[in-house]
C-alpha cells in the first residue's frame, strides 16, 4: 500500500472546470497554503484570468475528450511533478422529460457529465497510480432519488457514481481514491434559468428538506476536505451535499 500522506510532497492540484461556479469556489479553498493548482477550463482567455487571480497554472482543454486530458495530466506532471488530488467540475443541466430529449442533448449531456468524468478517471489510473492521492467526481442527487424530467441528467450522474466506486475498486492499492459528492441544486451560473425564477427556485427550495439552495462553497468544502491526505481511508463514497434532497422526507 502507498503511503499516500508521505508521497504527495509536491501537493499539486488539477481542477477541470475550473472557471465554473463549483470549480473555482474549490480553486480559490486549495489556494495558498504550498499547493500548486492546475486549473482547466475551454477557453483560454477565461481560465487564465482565474488562474491569474489566484497564482495558479492554467490550462485549456475538452475535458470530454479523454486522450486531450491524458497529455494534459502528462504536461502536468513534467512541470509539476505528481499530481496529489484531482477534481472533475465540469457537467451540465438538462431538464427535460424523455420523450422531449433530443438525441444531441442526449448525447451532450452524457459527454459533459460522464465522459469528462471518465476522461478524469482513467488519466489518475495512468498518471497517479505511482504516488497515490485523491480524485472526487461530482454527481448528483437527482441521480440517488427519482425526480420528475432528469432522465438524461440522472442517468449521467448515476453514470459517475458506478464508475468512481469502480475505478476505487481497481486503483485502491496504489493509494489512489474515488470519491464522489452528489449536490442538489446549487446557485451557479449552468443553474441560473432555474433559480433567477421566482416560482422555480420556491418550489426547488420547498423540495430541499433544510430549506434553501445550495451555494457552490457548500459543495466546495466538500471536495476541498476529500482531496486532502489526511482522509486517505476514504474511498468509494458518495457525499450528498443537497440540503437532505435524496433522504429526507419531512411528509
Amino acid at each position: 500500500m502507498v503511503n499516500v500522506t508521505s508521497t504527495n510532497s509536491a501537493r499539486t492540484y488539477v481542477i477541470l472546470g475550473a472557471n465554473g461556479g463549483i470549480g473555482s469556489a474549490v480553486a480559490r479553498r486549495l489556494a495558498g497554503g504550498g499547493r500548486h493548482l492546475a486549473l482547466v477550463g475551454r477557453s483560454r482567455d477565461a481560465i487564465e484570468a482565474t488562474a491569474s487571480s489566484l497564482s495558479a497554472e492554467p490550462f485549456a482543454a475538452d475535458v470530454a475528450d479523454p486522450d486531450a486530458v491524458d497529455r494534459l495530466f502528462a504536461d502536468i506532471r513534467e512541470r509539476s511533478g505528481p499530481v496529489a488530488g484531482a477534481v472533475n467540475c465540469v457537467g451540465s443541466v438538462l431538464l427535460k422529460p424523455a420523450h422531449l430529449t433530443s438525441t444531441d442533448e442526449w448525447v451532450g449531456t452524457l459527454q459533459a457529465n460522464l465522459t469528462s468524468a471518465f476522461a478524469l478517471v482513467r488519466a489518475a489510473g495512468r498518471h497517479m497510480r505511482e504516488h497515490g492521492g485523491s480524485v472526487v467526481l461530482v454527481s448528483s442527487a437527482a441521480a440517488r432519488v427519482g425526480l420528475p424530467n432528469h432522465e438524461a441528467i440522472a442517468a449521467a450522474k448515476a453514470g459517475v457514481i458506478g464508475l468512481a466506486r469502480s475505478a476505487a475498486a481497481t486503483y485502491a492499492k496504489a493509494g489512489l481514491r474515488f470519491n464522489v459528492v452528489a449536490p442538489g441544486l446549487v446557485r451557479t451560473s449552468a443553474t441560473e434559468r432555474i433559480w433567477r425564477h421566482e416560482a422555480a427556485a420556491d418550489a426547488s427550495r420547498a423540495m430541499h428538506p433544510l430549506g434553501r439552495l445550495g451555494e457552490p462553497d457548500d459543495v466546495a468544502r466538500a471536495i476541498t476536505w476529500l482531496l486532502e491526505p489526511e482522509q486517505d481511508w476514504i474511498t468509494g463514497q458518495v457525499l450528498g451535499i443537497d440540503g437532505g434532497l435524496a433522504d429526507v422526507k419531512l411528509r
